[in-house]
């Protein structure tokens, strides 16, 4: 980039919140956390969900989907994406309680537009919002069932994920957690098309999870640095080399032998260091050089300078992005959505007054109330959120 031209996986890398200097958007480094996720132990958890979620698949559609075997493998962002098509509909539900970690699945285009058909009775629906809300549907029900699987093992009390939210964007767009994560594929068929629903599980999630089922030591959440068993076996036979530490009370004395041995050391090393220490400056030896010590200064820790992070920023100015004016939201049951008609009145969550959400490529970064100019609705902005608020709706 001598040229100052900004590369297309640059681009894709700045619209999925990854920077290209291998900072993610939180600020962390991606792929320096090393997860220990016990594939047998895993097995288990999702091999009880296979069933379920067949038999909510065909309560919501009405179909006969068949389910295969589901299988789990470690992931990274990038093999995910080699796996994906060009477009996706990824649905996030992060881990909110219990677990603390990153949650989402997605589907390929075609097996989203086939469950809104059957679930619409339409031959072509059109693949709307409406439409990402019946998907939503479909994978909440499956993460309540998982929920309720891992309440079984009494290690995750007040288990809870976030309400779920449906995007349809480019594979690059979407977000994929940064770190190492478990990939869980569940195989499905109707009327011999074969479809996958993936579900990606963030690294440390999936490693707590495989420990609640019996997982390795690394997997059940042992301390980081912890010897494992590998590491046990492979230590010499400390008590064959020392035969006279072999009993019990010669052993304490040992080590307490050995403590104060080491506290000697450190003394004899001190006064090494320092052997006039304490001395008033008139017996010191002639010739000696005194060192001049100073107390490090440490300089005040800072917040980076906005402009530090503007980057090639400049070169995407030209970009459009979608902004939306949201006056409010509301849950329906399916059954509630298709009895609606001509006259029917939707309860939104908003007090009449309040003000409405400005979001830009759906996400809130403003908010405004409603004014009329020229017979034409507009919004006039009241409020910019911090920039501490729109990242942690990011997140």
């Amino acid at each position: 980039m001598s040229d100052g031209a900004i590369s297309q996986d640059e681009i894709d890398a700045l619209l999925s919140g990854v920077s290209v200097d291998g900072l993610n958007s939180s600020g962390h480094v991606s792929g320096s956390s090393a997860v220990h996720i016990d594939g047998q132990a895993f097995q288990k958890f999702i091999g009880s969900l296979k069933d379920p979620l067949v038999e909510k698949l065909n309560g919501m559609t009405g179909a006969s989907f068949e389910g295969g075997q589901p299988s789990m493998e470690e992931m990274d962002r990038d093999g995910l994406l080699s796996k994906l098509p060009e477009v996706v509909i990824a649905v996030s539900s992060d881990y909110s309680s219990g677990i603390k970690d990153e949650h989402l699945y997605v589907l390929a285009p075609e097996f989203a537009q086939k469950l809104v058909n059957l679930i619409s009775k339409e031959e072509n629906a059109d693949f709307d919002d409406m439409a990402l809300s019946c998907i939503c549907d479909v994978v909440s029900i499956h993460t309540n069932d998982e929920i309720m699987e891992l309440d079984k093992t009494g290690k995750f009390p007040g288990l809870a994920c976030n309400p779920a939210e449906a995007v349809n964007n480019p594979k690059a767009m979407i977000r994929i957690p940064q770190d190492r994560f478990a990939l869980v594929s569940y195989p499905l068929s109707l009327d011999g098309q074969s479809y996958t629903l993936w579900e990606v599980i963030g690294g440390k999630a999936a490693e707590q999870i495989s420990g609640a089922y019996g997982g390795g030591a690394a997997a059940s959440g042992a301390p980081a640095g912890a010897p494992n068993a590998a590491d046990m076996s492979a230590m010499p036979n400390m008590a064959a080399a020392q035969p006279q530490m072999m009993q019990q009370p010669q052993m304490n004395m040992g080590m307490n032998q050995m403590a104060m041995g080491m506290g000697q050391m450190a003394m004899g090393m001190n006064q090494m260091a320092m052997p006039n220490m304490g001395m008033p400056m008139g017996q010191m030896p002639m010739g000696m050089n005194v060192p001049n010590v100073q107390t490090l200064q440490y300089p005040m820790l800072q917040g980076a300078s906005a402009g530090s992070e503007q980057g090639n920023i400049g070169l995407l100015m030209d970009v459009f992005m979608e902004m939306t004016v949201e006056l409010g939201r509301t849950k329906k049951q399916i059954k509630d959505i298709l009895s609606m008609g001509e006259g029917t009145i939707i309860e939104l969550d908003k007090l009449a007054g309040e003000p409405v959400d400005i979001l830009v490529n759906h996400k809130p970064i403003a908010k405004g109330e409603v004014v009329v100019i020229d017979e034409n609705f507009g919004v006039r902005v009241t409020e910019i959120l911090s920039p501490l608020e729109r990242v942690s709706d990011l997140r």
